[in-house]
């Protein structure tokens, strides 16, 4: 599993968090569920160096702050900076999460299937336009 790394490709056009081609899993048991979907991933196909794991701290400072003022004056007319509250209200509650690189349906089909026996408070794919519900 590699380091979270925030890079410019993972936000929108106004800054806001938004890994098109990835899922953000988050997980109440903490650090060690997210360890258990980590290696549940990994027997599925996935790539180690396809994950990233998100810790509360890492959420609150790196992600959390990409919302800023994104929706003020007017709302925003997408659902990006409402997700980003979201992680960032579970990460407050001692939630943990994985970052995982999931660019096809297949990708998608395999997360599913992998953490199908792993409490998940937030399962999200960020497609092109499109945040889907694991």
């Amino acid at each position: 599993m590699k380091p979270f790394v925030m890079q410019s490709s993972m936000t929108t056009m106004s800054g806001v968090f938004y890994p098109t081609g990835h899922a953000v899993l988050m997980f109440p048991g903490g650090h060690e569920d997210a360890r258990k979907a980590c290696k549940a991933l990994a027997a599925v196909g996935i790539d180690d160096d396809e994950m990233s794991l998100l810790s509360p701290e890492v959420i609150m400072s790196d992600i959390t702050r990409t919302v800023g003022s994104a929706d003020i004056p007017l709302p925003s007319v997408g659902t990006e900076a409402d997700t980003v509250r979201q992680m960032s209200h579970l990460a407050a509650q001692g939630h943990w999460g994985l970052l995982v690189h999931a660019p096809h349906q297949k990708d998608s089909d395999l997360i599913r299937k992998a953490i199908e026996n792993i409490p998940v408070s937030y399962a999200q794919k960020y497609r092109q336009l499109v945040i889907e519900d694991l």
